[in-house]
């Protein structure tokens, strides 16, 4: 149901407040259905590892995390910013340091910002899917993610399930050929539909800002 009143977001008893392109709405709260998936699996183990870790930690090490967290800004669903605590700094550089294949830190790193990837022409069609990006090679120790959707209808103009498909190897040249990982996690992609992607560069266990786009089936 829409209504007129302060933005709201999450639930509270049995109902949930959100919003969409037409404005807030409430709606019956329900619970979420675990569907227990393989990459369910992994982001909870990874989590678990990330809380085993932390509780090794010195303090001095934990104060480190706290003192980058202060620096790491993010935007909840009101549109309001606010900063990490420094459990939530670790989390993050280790779970990107995880996707890149590298090794986890227990010292907090100096915050990085890398280079967002400029432009990218994607290629796809039922046979072939890859995206050319430029910069073209990435920097020393910066590795391209590439984050797409389940396929979806043509007439489709917004997306929320973004999924890490694939990471380049480090200092990657362009393009990223995504056809075989895509298949694999989506099947072939069928003629007429849309899939949505989003591309960052990692380094140093940070994430650069999103290029967003999407892209029909040809």
């Amino acid at each position: 149901m829409k209504f007129l009143g302060p933005p709201s977001s999450g639930s509270q008893a049995g109902t949930t407040s959100s919003h969409n392109r037409f404005g807030q709405y409430t709606r019956n709260r329900r619970t979420p259905v675990n569907t227990n998936t393989t990459q369910q699996g992994v982001v909870r183990a990874r989590m678990s590892a990330n809380a085993a870790l932390w509780r090794t930690l010195t303090s001095a090490q934990r104060a480190g995390w706290t003192d980058l967290a202060n620096s790491m800004t993010r935007t909840d669903s009101l549109g309001s910013s606010y900063t990490l605590n420094g459990f939530l700094a670790f989390c993050s550089v280790n779970n990107n340091q995880a996707a890149a294949g590298n090794a986890g830190l227990t010292d907090a790193p100096a915050l990085t910002t890398p280079p967002t990837i400029l432009t990218a022409t994607v290629t796809l069609t039922a046979a072939a899917f890859s995206v050319a990006y430029t910069v073209t090679p990435l920097g020393t120790g910066a590795r391209l993610f590439s984050f797409v959707s389940p396929q979806r209808s043509a007439g489709r103009n917004f997306e929320n399930d973004y999924r890490l498909l694939a990471v380049s190897a480090a200092a990657a040249a362009s393009p990223a050929v995504l056809t075989a990982a895509y298949t694999a996690k989506f099947g072939v992609p069928i003629v007429g539909n849309r899939i949505f992607m989003s591309f960052t560069t990692y380094l140093g266990g940070f994430q650069s800002g999103p290029l967003v786009m999407s892209q029909v089936v040809a």
